[in-house]
């Protein structure tokens, strides 16, 4: 049965490539390539969004394959002017707040009251910036090269306006590598290297992806136990503001055998932690109902076990991040070791490399 017979996708569209699809993604790789075959976009900080419209229909498809149309209303008609009456377009729903990306208001976009979505379509309109191009009219594109795809593209979206852009692209390494520093500033997390001679394939990562690569230490609060419910699948992470610890970020991804070996290395924490812990009242369920904290659920893992259980704070980890964001690590970050020689109260927001500010609009010059 197809996500639109189960009701995920509202009505049938006759396209060459129907939804749902699974986008094309990127693997991860240390420092720009060293090849001529590429060409390089701005990563956005974003929601992977698939557009497929067929005349007046427009759905707006996720990277999970939950449609995302809902909850941004106003995208709708600004595609529908800038985009053909039938097509499948690959890209990116952003929000911008102060002329600059705003991961944490697009969060908030994804909520289940119809009235609370219309505000804040309002309050915090999206933008849709536009990368690749899978189908026009009749045309699959997927086996096309991307060049020939990017050529479309250009094409089709030659007169769009905002909130609908055409994302920049470049050939020149030392483009790619300004636009690696200054970019970042405006919350943009990277670059993308796309083949110019690479199909569109579903769900594979063929594409690159670069992303700053920064370390830091810090606290180490606490654990959630791994969803197989043996040993250890994250730690809760803290860093310091004066006496203040806060809740920063997880770090994961450990092998079974490691996660066994951290049961062993810090369950002993765990007596007595409750005591002094800085983040105790987090302990009571009922806390979890307002802010945000180590076991707040979340909207996309709503039926995750987000419970965690507080170690007493003398632990120090040196882990490895991309960015930050309102003073948190953007993504899960990776252990690198334990750092005996540090104290607990020494891992402080100082260490922290904040990108120097840039305007979005610097990012979508050549689009505006």
């Amino acid at each position: 049965m197809t996500l639109a017979a189960k009701g995920q996708y509202p009505f049938p569209m006759a396209l060459p490539v129907e939804p749902p699809i699974k986008p094309m993604l990127a693997k991860a790789v240390q420092g720009l390539p060293d090849r001529d075959d590429l060409i390089f976009e701005p990563k956005w900080d974003g929601f992977r969004c698939i557009v497929f419209r067929d005349g007046d229909d427009v759905i707006l498809g996720s990277r999970n394959e939950r449609p995302l149309t809902r909850y941004f209303p106003e995208m709708l008609e600004p595609i529908r002017r800038a985009t053909p009456d039938r097509c499948v377009l690959d890209g990116e729903l952003i929000v911008a707040t102060g002329n600059h990306l705003d991961f944490d208001a697009l969060q908030q976009r994804i909520h289940p009251a119809e009235s609370r979505v219309n505000m804040l379509a309002e309050k915090t309109p999206a933008a849709f910036i536009a990368f690749d191009a899978i189908a026009i009219g009749d045309e699959d594109l997927r086996q096309r090269p991307f060049s020939h795809r990017r050529a479309r593209l250009e094409e089709i979206l030659a007169d769009a306006e905002p909130p609908v852009y055409l994302t920049r692209t470049t050939t020149d390494h030392d483009v790619a590598a300004r636009w690696f520093e200054q970019f970042e500033g405006a919350g943009l997390d990277g670059l993308i290297a796309k083949p110019m001679d690479d199909p569109y394939v579903e769900d594979k990562r063929t594409q690159l992806k670069v992303k700053h690569i920064r370390t830091a230490d810090a606290v180490v609060a606490g654990f959630r136990w791994h969803k197989d419910g043996e040993g250890v699948g994250s730690l809760l992470l803290g860093l310091y503001d004066d006496d203040q610890l806060h809740h920063v970020g997880v770090a994961a991804s450990f092998t079974r055998m490691r996660r066994a070996e951290l049961v062993e290395e810090l369950l002993p924490l765990a007596e007595d932690a409750l005591d002094q812990h800085p983040w105790r009242e987090w302990a009571d369920a009922a806390a979890h109902e307002d802010g945000r904290m180590p076991g707040a659920p979340h909207r996309w893992s709503a039926k995750k076990d987000h419970s965690w259980v507080p170690l007493r704070i003398e632990r120090v980890v040196e882990v490895k991040y991309g960015s930050t964001l309102n003073g948190r690590f953007r993504e899960v970050t990776k252990v690198l070791r334990w750092r005996p020689d540090k104290a607990p109260t020494d891992c402080n927001f100082d260490q922290l490399d904040e990108p120097v500010p840039v305007g979005l609009d610097t990012v979508l010059e050549a689009e505006a």
